[in-house]
């Protein structure tokens, strides 16, 4: 098992292979649909104007992102009401929606890990070459399990896109994870449905 700490270099980074298992610790943020559009709108495409607090926040994150990992992960989070948060789940959510943004989420930020469920397509993995980064594949049904390895909530931004898609700082000690797509252009959900395909035509073909 390969541990991680953030920030991530690219020199591990490049060391990571599909099907490797790590473990990952330190400070990362969740994101998902809303902050990633919120992202490219804002500060990579610029379609819109910052507004509201979105300078302080960007300014906040871009640290966290550099050399870090962005989580897809809408948790269950304790403690709304007196600020005191517990993360109560933190299973992954999935990936795939977050393809048309992720690429140039991770080239702007230099983010290095992306965490999910289900993988991500191409665009994703070419990033994942040139950033470089990896795709860590978190356990589905596990949010429970999960949510162990948070060891704090750092902060939060963004909560007015609501508590799922809010952009949660965590401090993570032990995060599992597996390698599913790495920097050297290998995706195991490609594989494994190329793979089904293969078997799909046999079948078809008796």
């Amino acid at each position: 098992m390969h541990k991680l700490t953030v920030p991530i270099s690219d020199e591990m980074i490049r060391q990571l292979n599909v099907g490797d298992t790590v473990s990952l610790s330190g400070a990362i943020i969740t994101g998902r649909d809303a902050a990633h559009k919120w992202m490219i709108e804002t500060f990579i495409i610029k379609t819109q104007e910052p507004r509201g607090d979105d300078l302080e926040v960007y300014e906040a994150i871009k640290p966290l992102l550099k050399g870090g990992a962005i989580y897809h992960c809408g948790p269950v989070v304790a403690g709304l009401e007196s600020g005191e948060y517990r993360f109560v789940a933190a299973g992954p959510t999935t990936s795939t929606r977050e393809e048309p943004y992720q690429g140039d989420v991770m080239r702007h930020f230099n983010a290095k890990a992306v965490i999910g469920k289900g993988g991500m397509g191409p665009k994703t993995l070419n990033a994942c070459q040139e950033v470089p980064c990896v795709y860590l594949h978190a356990i589905g049904g596990a949010a429970s399990l999960i949510a162990q390895s948070v060891q704090n909530v750092l902060g939060v931004h963004k909560l007015v896109f609501g508590v799922p898609e809010a952009m949660w700082v965590i401090e993570v000690l032990d995060f599992p994870a597996v390698v599913t797509m790495d920097s050297h252009g290998k995706s195991l959900h490609q594989s494994i449905k190329n793979q089904s395909k293969e078997v799909l035509n046999k079948l078809l073909n008796q």
